[in-house]
């Protein structure tokens, strides 16, 4: 091939010039191109040639026709020129700026020869989408051969209608290189002005506006020399839209351009005139070597036209012509004359006839294909040859599908998704609907499962297809390329059969249609339906092996084991992942699971996803929409629209994951709502709502798709997205909506839509009042109390896609930047708005399982259970109930301070003095729980602030929690409001007996006194003493005991007075003898005023150090949430396998907890003598405040040494009272009885006193190393922790209205009621009426059946237990999240059915045979499961 001298080196310099030499050859991936990086969403100015390509890739990915114009580098040549001297000659033959230009043609080129074969595939679809021309055949850069593109053209599909279907409005629709096309050549010779690129694009866009669908020399650009052009071969179709006014020509026409002239591309251009059906030759004159090919072509006199531009004063290249034509002999026909009195209208039509009448009668028998021998006689390469082992593994797998139906090759290439698998799916739905006729509910949900395991067992035994063994088996064993030349393959050959009987179906329908035959005309529907056939459906076959191969018995070791690192390795490779299928509406999640998990492992684990999807009326633009964006191919070609949803997982760039905080967007494509193959269907509107309520709440951006067009259908689409969003607020979610209205044109739509952005507002909110009332949420009335919407934000208008008629229309540019600019801005979003937690693949899941399984149910809202969402709200229990518990303690200890302050007020003070003071302690109470309120408010508010722990989930409990904190604060408040004001009762009381006590402590010291006078002068001995003293105490105590008798009884009186005998017959001896007491008088004050209250201080400690040590010991767990506290129950209750136990736990609930928290506390306190250390710890801690506070007390005021007489004694006590005044609290009483005339002066009685009180502590510490009774310890203390745990498992205390159980809600301020799992209704005595027999159905069961109840609160009226919140809106009671949620009850049930009937004085139950075969380990399982414990 005659390359003209082309080097090597200029090619080279020119990949280097645009920094594409390390992509040469074919190193440039389209998944690389996917990626969401810089840049491929900022519109970056042009300022180095490197930048030219991937601002040109940027925006073909965009479909942007604007694309071949970023070809120069952004500079202000522009104000160059407007400044520079128009009549400065140098400028004009300088040409310094073609170094900051490319020329388009050379940049296509360049970037085709570094494209791997896909991402060609990839951008000639692109291409032609924008009504540009192809390549055809493509120069190699290195002075080789060139190739023919036909596999770079494969990918691109046309629809046309010609003038022969024009009545009946009939299209025809294939695939591009296989359609059988008139083909014409344009070419020049090396001497020619005129441009036939020009010619040919006014050809091409004769009654529509022009369109550059070839390069040509007047656009920016196109006027450069070109480098490595000249060779290229483009081609581009005229398809007809089947109007004669409008069509030039009534059938489809090619048009082939070679650049440079015929000599530098010799083998191209005879190529092409042997493919053609007519070859143009442009020229101005013929040269000699030129009329040598020229006259060397054989059959010339139909097949060649000379397109001759005459010009003034040329004769003798006139004569040149003349010469060549009459060697030729073409008639004069053949010849077109272009001269400056023939205008360019007059000239084109001339064209344009001499190209029809050229047009073959019948169809020509040349397409693409054909052309591939042919190419390879003239020595020019295929790109396609590469792949012709793939090819041929397709070709074998697809080769029985001529011979039957389409439905009937499913049937025996692709059995797994056949009728077992469509009827497993009604069953699931069946499962959540109930209508069970004359079974009971539970008897019912059982045969539905024995009758799906019964197809599980099936499917799983179902071998493999021939086809389905070789798809698996090349998929397995190819390397990436050949795997992606193997898919490419077979989604060619699928859909070439799909067009071909799809167009059949289509034409037998519309036969049907016309004959208004209602049964005709749905089964052709049907087939219609049926007839879809792609390589989405062989990958869902694997996914179903799979899928059953691990349910069943298969041994799985094998191949099948590896599909899903297959598929993930796919999925990061672009390929989509059919999420939900939409012909059997299920999803096989151990399938989708599985292969999630696998590419979580693959990424290391970091699969932060932000997930996106697109909701609308079928065929509005959907998918075109997403493909736009994105560059992404998901189908939107008639008949092979999306059913169901598939996913696309999209890498972040690593410049950009900071940014979005992703390391994937994921995008969900789904198939249209209101779609017209389920419309006759009746439950084409519950479809529609499960599909959005699915997709919404998978994802994380909703665009909602509004064509303008047809209104009904709006308010439609409206009312189904509206239902989903609200039903998406319920439960935690809170995606992020965009609305997006297309065909919308004009440069103030945005301004003229005010009125229609209005209206769409309006409708929202209408929409919204009508959901909420459906699901019952009336305080809900805008639309704007369901999401975060901003009129102006989050509503888009985007022009209509195409400009002109289709199908020779371009994409509107219009469209494209409208779609870049609204990525850019949802993006930008995204980034700023990371309020929530970002979910990585394992929570996508747990969204994927809990949403199928809500949807599905009649009642979503009230069906939903999520994982997650449980783990989110138990945390926040546990934070929650751990705060309660400081909140508690924090007030109790300042609360017993309190106490002691007013029981230590003065004596001598009056009732108003207290008074005063407790109503002070009242106002600092009322301050202190407001500031402990705001601190827990505060740290809640701070919780709800996280990103992590899925904290925006629990959103709708968030008020329940600051009720609770209030309700608490409350609670709190007025218990110490009362206790204090029995404090004061206290004071007053106890002033009234020790005002007593003093009086008769003043009569027997006045007798003790008048005896020791009386004996003085006289020497006695310690018995005669003894004697005296013995019958003074008798006369005294009977003349006081009278008194004391409205305060203590005759027993406290008598243990009272016997108390100090022993001690004023010690100092009566003391005194007489006249012998040094101190030791003595230290020790009995120790004994009988510190010792009481130090033992007091430390059962008041006791209580919440007893609390506090269960809440750290390894038991913490069971009471850090009240659900997590009824798992530990119910899980001993299974082991202990005790029947009384069970019963006292159904039946006296509230007994049974107390006396388990009770049991519990004495099985801690005893294991390591847990409780004497307690003791021993709280006995250090007032030990060394009493030996500190006797330290201060020795210094008088101002720091000075009390002096050492008698008096210091009264002043040393009444300082250690002022000391530990908040600490403990020492009588006055006994403090005067047992220093009652003591001797001693103050310091040694202080030296002493320290004795005394070290003597104590070791007293002490001995009497608590004894083994004690517990129980009596615990029953009397002031604060029983008991006690205090029950309150913080209790709960509010409120049980299911039909089955008993307790609620589990955290705080007590929550506006429903739930528990994680519910009981047989026989298990709380409830029986049948006519048959006696215990009721076996679950209230979980009953509430998504057709039964009804009965009790007091309906006044005995049958109602629906689907609508029983009319009589019990608080409580929320879901359906079980799985089948085996409810056995531990089942199981309980079971074992004692025929002992809880005789205790219950019924008949056992009639359980489903199912319910017999659980196990205690699957009881066991199921209550784990249902309380989410790992």
């Amino acid at each position: 091939m005659d390359t003209d001298g082309r080097e090597p080196t200029v090619f080279f310099n020119f990949l280097s010039k645009l920094g594409l030499k390390k992509f040469y050859p074919n190193k440039l991936t389209l998944q690389s191109l996917l990626e969401i990086n810089k840049n491929r969403i900022y519109d970056e100015t042009v300022e180095s040639l490197e930048k030219i390509p991937w601002c040109f890739l940027r925006k073909l990915f965009q479909i942007n026709t604007e694309c071949r114009n970023c070809t120069q580098l952004s500079n202000n040549d522009d104000e160059e020129d407007e400044n520079s001297d128009p009549f400065d000659f140098d400028l004009v033959t300088a040409d310094d700026s073609a170094d900051n230009k490319v020329n388009p043609l050379d940049l296509i080129v360049a970037l085709f020869l570094c494209a791997d074969s896909f991402l060609q595939q990839e951008m000639a679809l692109k291409m032609s989408m924008c009504q540009f021309s192809v390549p055809l055949l493509l120069p190699h850069g290195d002075n080789s051969q060139c190739s023919l593109m036909l596999w770079a053209l494969r990918d691109i599909v046309k629809e046309w209608r010609p003038h022969d279907l024009s009545e009946s409005k009939g299209f025809v629709e294939d695939n591009i290189v296989q359609a059988n096309i008139p083909f014409f050549t344009f070419v020049r010779l090396k001497n020619c002005s005129l441009s036939k690129s020009q010619v040919l694009n006014h050809v091409l866009s004769s009654g529509q506006q022009n369109h550059n669908i070839f390069i040509h020399r007047d656009m920016e650009g196109g006027e450069l020399k070109r480098e490595i052009a000249n060779g290229l071969v483009e081609v581009c179709w005229y398809l007809p839209c089947g109007k004669e006014n409008l069509d030039i020509f009534p059938e489809p026409v090619a048009f082939a351009n070679l650049r440079g002239d015929i000599c530098e591309s010799l083998a191209q251009f005879k190529f092409l005139f042997q493919v053609s059906t007519a070859t143009f030759v442009f020229l101005d004159k013929v040269e000699e070597n030129e009329h040598k090919i020229l006259t060397s072509l054989q059959d010339v006199k139909s097949k060649l036209f000379l397109i001759v531009n005459r010009k003034d004063n040329a004769r003798e290249d006139m004569m040149s012509v003349q010469t060549t034509l009459k060697e030729l002999e073409l008639p004069n026909s053949s010849v077109k004359i272009k001269d400056s009195k023939v205008n360019v209208a007059e000239f084109l039509k001339k064209l344009c006839a001499a190209i029809k009448t050229s047009l073959p009668e019948e169809t020509p028998t040349m397409n693409i294909v054909n052309m591939v021998e042919i190419a390879v006689e003239f020595g020019l390469s295929v790109d396609e040859n590469s792949s012709e082992k793939q090819k041929k593994a397709v070709e074998e797998i697809v080769k029985g599908i001529g011979e039957q139906s389409v439905p009937d090759y499913k049937k025996q290439q692709l059995p797994f998704q056949g009728v077992k698998w469509k009827r497993l799916s009604e069953l699931e739905m069946e499962e959540c609907k109930l209508k069970s006729g004359d079974s009971s509910p539970e008897e019912y949900k059982s045969q539905l499962q024995a009758e799906k395991q019964k197809i599980r067992e099936e499917q799983s035994k179902q071998k493999l297809s021939k086809g389905m063994k070789s798809f698996i088996k090349t998929l397995s064993t190819s390397d990436k390329e050949e795997r992606d030349f193997f898919l490419k393959w077979m989604k060619l050959k699928f859909n070439t059969h799909s067009r071909r009987k799809l167009s059949e179906l289509r034409n037998k329908f519309k036969e049907q249609c016309k004959k208004k035959d209602k049964n005709l005309t749905a089964e052709s529907q049907q087939a219609l339906m049926e007839s879809s056939l792609g390589v989405e459906h062989y990958m869902r076959e694997m996914g179903l092996i799979y899928e059953f191969s691990i349910s069943g018995s298969r041994n799985t070791a094998d191949e099948i084991s590896r599909l899903p690192g297959l598929a993930a390795e796919m999925l990061l490779d672009g390929y989509p992942l059919e999420l939900l299928d939409g012909d059997a509406s299920n999803i096989p999640e151990r399938w989708v699971t599985d292969v999630l998990m696998e590419l979580h492992k693959k990424v290391g684990g970091k699969s932060r996803l932000l997930v996106l999807s697109v909701l609308g009326v079928q065929s509005t633009g959907k998918s075109t929409l997403l493909n736009t964006m994105f560059g992404v191919q998901f189908p939107v070609s008639s008949g092979r629209c999306t059913r169901g949803a598939y996913m696309l997982f999209l890498k972040v760039g690593e410049d950009m994951k900071h940014e979005l905080n992703y390391e994937f967007i994921v995008l969900i494509d789904t198939e249209g709502l209101k779609s017209p193959d389920l419309a006759e269907l009746e439950e084409s509107y519950e479809h529609d709502n499960q599909l959005a309520t699915f997709v919404i709440g998978l994802s994380d951006v909703t665009i909602i798709n509004l064509a303008m067009e047809n209104a009904t259908e709006m308010k439609d689409i409206l009312q189904i997205a509206v239902h989903a969003f609200l039903r998406m607020k319920e439960i935690g979610k809170k995606p992020v909506c965009h609305f997006v209205h297309q065909n919308v044109s004009g440069v103030s739509a945005h301004e003229n839509t005010v009125t229609d952005r209005k209206k769409l507002w309006d409708q929202l909110n209408k929409m919204t009042k009508i959901a909420a009332e459906m699901e019952k949420k009336t305080s809900i009335t805008a639309f704007t109390d369901v999401l975060d919407y901003d009129m102006d934000k989050n509503h888009w208008n985007i022009p209509g896609l195409w400009q002109g008629t289709p199908p020779m229309a371009a994409v509107n540019t219009g469209y494209s930047e409208a779609v870049a600019d609204f990525k850019k801005n949802l993006l930008a979003t995204v980034k700023t708005d990371q309020s929530n937690d970002v979910s990585q693949i394992p929570e996508f899941l747990e969204w994927i399982r809990s949403l199928w399984k809500a949807v599905k149910y009649e009642n979503f809202i009230f069906s939903f259970r999520n994982t997650l969402v449980a783990q989110a709200y138990d945390n926040l229990c546990k934070e929650f109930s751990q705060w309660e518990g400081e909140f508690g303690e924090e007030i109790l200890s300042w609360q017993t301070e309190a106490e002691m302050e007013i029981l230590n007020s003065e004596n001598e003070s009056d009732i108003q003095t207290w008074s005063i003071l407790v109503d002070s302690k009242k106002s600092e109470a009322s301050e202190k729980i407001k500031s402990e309120e705001r601190k827990i408010k505060e740290k809640l508010t701070n919780y709800y602030k996280k990103k992590d722990q899925n904290v925006n989930l629990i959103e709708k409990y968030k008020s329940d929690f600051f009720n609770s904190i209030s309700s608490l604060a409350k609670e709190i408040s007025d218990s110490v409001k009362n206790k204090l004001d029995c404090v004061l009762e206290l004071k007053k009381s106890k002033k009234k007996v020790e005002d007593i006590q003093t009086e008769c402590r003043g009569k027997i010291e006045g007798e003790v006194k008048k005896l020791l006078s009386a004996c003085k002068n006289s020497k006695l001995s310690d018995e005669q003493l003894t004697h005296e003293f013995e019958k003074m105490w008798t006369d005294v105590t009977r003349n006081v005991s009278g008194q004391e008798v409205l305060f203590l009884s005759d027993n406290d009186l008598e243990i009272q007075l016997q108390k100090y005998k022993t001690q004023y017959l010690l100092d009566f001896l003391d005194l007489y003898k006249e012998r040094d007491d101190c030791q003595r008088k230290a020790k009995t004050f120790v004994q009988f005023c510190i010792k009481p209250a130090v033992e007091e201080y430390i059962n008041r400690s006791l209580g919440i150090n007893i609390v506090d040590e269960i809440l750290i010991s390894c038991h913490s767990a069971e009471f850090s949430s009240r659900s997590f506290f009824q798992y530990n129950i119910q899980e001993e209750l299974l082991q202990k396998d005790d029947f009384d136990s069970f019963v006292k736990y159904i039946c006296n609930y509230e007994i049974y907890v107390k006396d388990w928290i009770f049991q519990h506390i004495q099985q801690q306190m005893s294991k390591n003598k847990t409780l004497c250390k307690l003791k021993q710890e709280n006995l250090k801690v007032i030990v060394h405040k009493i030996t500190k506070a006797l330290e201060q007390a020795t210094k008088g005021p101002g720091g000075v040494q009390l002096p050492d007489n008698n008096e210091s004694i009264t002043e040393l006590i009444s300082n250690m009272r002022k000391y530990l005044i908040k600490d403990i609290s020492i009588s006055v009483e006994n403090e005067k009885t047992t220093l009652f005339q003591i001797q001693s002066t103050c310091h040694p009685f202080i030296n002493s006193l320290k004795m005394s009180i070290k003597d104590l502590n070791k007293q002490l510490q001995e009497e608590f190393s004894k083994s004690e009774n517990i129980t009596e310890t615990l029953n009397k203390l002031p604060i029983k922790p008991q006690e205090e745990l029950f309150k913080r498992v209790f709960g509010c205390g409120k049980q299911c209205p039909f089955c008993k159980v307790p609620c589990e809600a955290g705080g007590k301020g929550h506006e429903q009621h739930h528990a994680a799992v519910h009981r047989p209704q026989g298990l709380v005595r409830y029986s049948y009426d006519d048959s006696d027999k215990l009721v076996a159905t679950l209230c979980t069961t009953d509430i998504q059946s057709e039964c009804t109840f009965r009790n007091r609160d309906t006044k005995g009226e049958w109602h629906p237990y689907k609508d029983y919140t009319k009589y019990y809106p608080d409580w929320h009671i879901p359906p079980d999240p799985s089948m085996e949620a409810s056995d531990y009850w089942k199981f309980v049930l079971v074992k004692y059915n025929d002992r809880f009937a005789q205790e219950y004085k019924a008949k056992p139950a009639d359980v489903p045979e199912a319910w017999r075969r659980i196990t205690k380990e699957q009881a066991l399982k199921g209550l784990k499961d249902a309380f989410n414990i790992k």
